[in-house]
């Protein structure tokens, strides 16, 4: 039997827009950090840790996993990846086939409309009014799972289940 694999998808959470600020820069406001933080609590206490991170080079990704890694029990490896930042579907689908056979659970934290585009595309069914939400909005700090049997080289569109939808929220 193959291997269950397990693809969590975290939008960043809310960033700020400073004038003459680069898109790349741009940090986190106040609420995003809260809910960036939410996010990893939720990860917690789903029991969604990762093996492998792979996360966008963009500073408001950056900042929304370092505050959601600081609820998780264990610290997974994180890879910075430049690719990730602004990147459509295919980049993000060739990122993912990239996953080294020992991972199982991969996270990636990324940007709109590509992670969104990306669940939508993996996501044949779904459990739930997960995949009806997810079309109507993957808003920041969005959280989407997926599942499903096989080897990352060879993930397809369709061939995944949207096991889960979350957007958590700070206080």
């Amino acid at each position: 039997m193959t291997a269950l694999r397990r693809l969590i998808v975290l939008r960043h959470a809310k960033s700020a827009r400073p004038p003459d600020m680069a898109d790349f820069d741009r940090p986190l406001t106040g609420r995003g950090r809260r809910d960036a933080s939410a996010a990893g609590r939720w990860l917690r206490d789903a029991r969604y840790t990762p093996d492998l991170v792979i996360c966008s080079t963009a500073v408001r990704a950056r900042e929304t996993w370092e505050l959601a890694a600081e609820h998780l029990e264990t610290q997974p490896p994180v890879q910075h990846e430049d690719r990730v930042y602004d990147a459509d579907l295919h980049t993000l689908l060739a990122v993912v086939r990239e996953t080294p056979a020992s991972v199982d659970t991969l996270l990636l934290a990324g940007h709109n409309p590509g992670v969104q585009e990306l669940v939508l595309s993996l996501a044949a069914e779904a459990l739930g009014d997960a995949l009806k939400r997810t079309r109507e909005k993957f808003p920041t700090s969005a959280i989407a799972v997926l599942t499903w049997h096989g080897d990352w080289s060879e993930l397809a569109p369709g061939a995944a289940l949207l096991t889960d939808m979350a957007v958590p929220r700070g206080t």
